[in-house]
């Protein structure tokens, strides 16, 4: 039988590992692990590709990288995110959600379908405009794009049923996969901008098919949401979504497009964006468990707990942020050359406002999952609508590509915090005693 003194003890000795971990929402350090995994794999994966392919092909599949990561995430995350919150919702009043992934998949569905015949009628414009007239290129983006729509689904039911477990070995084989195609491939004398993305294919897809186990076993019967409802609240935010990861990627396809013959700095932004995001893939891994914390305890009618757990989720996130920026800036321009074999030319200024809009950008996706979580979609809409414009506008004023790429991504990604923490704060957390959202699941 543990005393009181026992338990101070116990609760003195404990690591600051332990302590950290105490913070984070339940089920956090279970995906922590396949979320290393797979952010690693993109290291690995790019690596491998800078020493193996020429400027041209490294630009190319430089592109198809950032494309897949602006437009894939930003129209499937959100039915991902939208599967946690509804799942969890159901989750807490016992019914099953075989209703709602029927219907969610099939919209999903609809989607691939609709952009990959988009993508099809203008394989030529895109070839020419962003792969050097390499068509298979752009069917691989498809391909990609279908890979993505299968895991996100697969992982917003884990994520919502606190599957964490399988969520965090689907993640793991994905990344394991990266890398030992990517590592055969060096090793082979591969030179073909091709068979390294069509990792960002196979990948995915076998992590989605072999962890599909826990995900058929956990729907259970349960009713399909109403089409308003749920398009109500998917449409923004597809939107939402869309714009932050014009916001977090822009800076590859625009200068791309500013800069069409600088094959190297393209190419270099995309080692450099990557190297200075260390902390956001490790930020995924919370933020699946976040939004599903938050779901639980909103569904729940737990406003202190859903304050608690969002005001601890940014101080954690800022420490990431600052833990991952610092070391960027300081040897960033060394740390491309040595790793992805890229060209002399970005400075320490370019890895300082990367780190910066990193940081930004993570503290206004955990608050647009706040606004999610709440009902407040428009809200987060209107967040990514205002730092879009920023970003545009300061892509646009005259002066050198990168440091106008870099400086429009750190200051889009603070007006995006800005233009959601003030609402937050206002409609929610200023409230002395305000009514906690309950999510029902007939209603979404």
């Amino acid at each position: 039988m543990n005393t009181p003194d026992a338990t101070a003890t116990a609760t003195v000795k404990r690591s600051p590992l332990a302590r950290i971990a105490s913070t984070l929402p339940p089920g956090t350090m279970l995906v922590i692990s396949g979320t290393v995994v797979l952010g690693a794999a993109s290291y690995v994966h790019l690596m491998a590709a800078g020493h193996s392919l020429d400027t041209e092909g490294m630009a190319a599949l430089s592109v198809l990288w950032t494309i897949l990561m602006s437009v894939g995430i930003g129209l499937f995350f959100p039915v991902e995110q939208e599967l946690t919150r509804i799942v969890a919702a159901h989750r807490v009043a016992g019914t099953g959600v075989s209703g709602v992934v029927r219907r969610l998949a099939g919209l999903t569905l609809g989607v691939v379908v609709l952009l990959s015949a988009g993508v099809w009628w203008a394989t030529p414009l895109l070839a020419d405009t962003f792969f050097y007239g390499h068509t298979e290129m752009v069917g691989t983006l498809v391909l990609a794009f279908a890979a993505m729509a299968l895991s996100n689904i697969c992982r917003g039911i884990l994520a919502g049923l606190g599957r964490f477990a399988p969520f965090g070995w689907q993640l793991a084989i994905d990344g394991l996969l990266r890398i030992g195609l990517a590592g055969a491939f060096a090793l082979a004398g591969i030179r073909s901008p091709l068979a390294f993305a069509l990792i960002l294919v196979v990948a995915p897809l076998v992590a989605a098919l072999v962890t599909s186990g826990p995900v058929l076993r956990g729907l259970g019967t349960g009713p399909a949401p109403r089409w308003q409802v749920l398009l109500g609240g998917l449409g923004p935010l597809i939107v939402s979504t869309l714009l932050s990861q014009v916001v977090v990627n822009a800076a590859v396809v625009s200068t791309k497009l500013l800069a069409p013959t600088e094959g190297a700095l393209v190419a270099g932004l995309l080692n450099a964006i990557v190297l200075a995001r260390v902390p956001l893939f490790v930020f995924g891994s919370l933020q699946a468990s976040l939004l599903s914390g938050l779901s639980s305890t909103a569904a729940a009618g737990d406003r202190d707990g859903f304050s608690k757990l969002l005001g601890r989720t940014s101080l954690v996130v800022t420490a990431l942020g600052l833990a991952g920026g610092v070391p960027a800036t300081l040897l960033g321009p060394w740390l491309i050359q040595v790793l992805f074999k890229a060209e002399e030319g970005l400075g320490y200024a370019a890895f300082f406002w990367i780190s910066a809009g990193t940081l930004f950008y993570m503290l206004a996706m955990v608050l647009g999952q706040a606004l999610l979580v709440l009902h407040k979609h428009r809200l987060q809409l209107l967040g990514w609508t205002v730092a879009t414009v920023v970003l545009i506008v300061v892509t646009l004023i005259p002066g050198d590509v990168a440091t106008r790429v870099c400086l429009a991504y750190t200051l889009s990604s603070l007006t995006a915090v800005i233009g959601m923490a003030v609402p937050l704060w206002l409609s929610f957390l200023r409230r002395p005693n305000p009514a906690a959202p309950k999510s029902s699941p007939a209603g979404v």
